[in-house]
């Protein structure tokens, strides 16, 4: 979800890891040239989405990297499969409180610019929700504590899966 802390701890957790961290909303608009409310004003939603499966498809094809996706990837089935298949996948299970205290002052994402950002934020979560869950191999609840200890959780998470 949108303010879920997914470039920060992903940032820190490539750092522990010693593998490349990249945010494919950035990586997005480093491809296109163009920020990513620009082409929701130009293309909508869908365009944007079309977007960002061609990136997610070229850097999930990438390894020893650690990817931060937006938070409405999982949106498309394409997506979620790409992810599912060649990756392991993080869910930060944030509540929609903590989401909105993160992002109601952010004017910079297109989703949150209405009426009511806060409710917005609680349909976003109730819709996505399930199809974080049905993509992530762990699922870690966010918004307790320090980045630095979700890292630790998440390394916890992946020693385990890679034990089995």
């Amino acid at each position: 979800m949108p303010g879920s802390g997914k470039t920060t701890v992903g940032r820190e957790l490539a750092k522990r890891l010693g593998r490349r961290f990249v945010d494919c909303d950035h990586e997005l608009e480093a491809r296109t040239g163009v920020k990513i409310p620009t082409i929701f004003e130009i293309e909508g939603e869908e365009g944007f989405r079309r977007r960002e499966t061609q990136t997610l498809e070229a850097l999930t094809e990438e390894s020893d990297l650690v990817l931060a996706t937006g938070g409405g990837a999982v949106t498309r089935a394409e997506n979620r499969s790409l992810l599912a298949e060649r990756g392991v996948v993080i869910y930060l299970n944030v509540t929609p409180q903590v989401l909105w205290e993160r992002t109601r002052h952010d004017r910079t994402r297109p989703l949150l610019q209405v009426p009511d950002p806060k409710g917005r934020l609680q349909e976003l979560y109730v819709a996505r929700d399930p199809l974080y869950r049905e993509v992530a191999h762990v699922v870690v609840e966010g918004g307790r504590g320090t980045p630095h200890a979700m890292v630790r959780t998440i390394e916890k998470e992946l020693q385990t899966l890679c034990a089995l």
